[in-house]
């Protein structure tokens, strides 16, 4: 039987070999995966939900301090019906809008390649998604 620690351990290493394919990936002092894709921001955690169910959890800041308009937020919730990979979440702060897209998924056993390609397909969400916003952002609506 594996505990909670190896079984995270050793899914956070396969997705570190997965990613740096792609990215220099850095590990923090808590195990967590963080690296940047065009500009966003991204981090990779592991949890054990139960026995054989590990989970990565993949955070990418899409995109933080926007203006606060109503075009913006209309921008993000019309994506986040698109389907994309993972859930967008947009928060109103005192700065503006912040914008995030999460997407959890099990991983357990999951070879490098596909789970590299699985990895950048959130990723790469993030990255177009920081630049349609950026481009409403700046009055640019051809992006939308």
């Amino acid at each position: 039987m594996s505990t909670e620690a190896v079984d995270t351990a050793e899914l956070l290493t396969n997705a570190k070999e997965a990613l740096e394919r792609y990215l220099e990936v850095n590990v923090d002092d808590d195990g967590a995966l963080t690296f940047q894709h065009a500009d966003v921001p991204c981090a990779v955690q592991a949890v054990r939900l139960a026995e054989g169910l590990t989970v990565l959890s993949l955070t990418c800041v899409v995109a933080w301090d926007l203006p606060d308009e109503p075009s913006l937020a209309v921008a993000a919730a019309e994506r986040a019906g698109q389907g994309l990979f993972g859930t967008l979440g947009v928060v109103h702060t005192d700065s503006g809008l912040d914008v995030t897209l999460r997407y959890a998924f099990p991983a357990d056993g999951m070879d490098a390649t596909p789970l590299g390609t699985l990895l950048m397909l959130v990723v790469s969400t993030a990255s177009q998604l920081r630049t349609d916003l950026l481009g409403i952002a700046e009055g640019d609506t051809d992006e939308a």
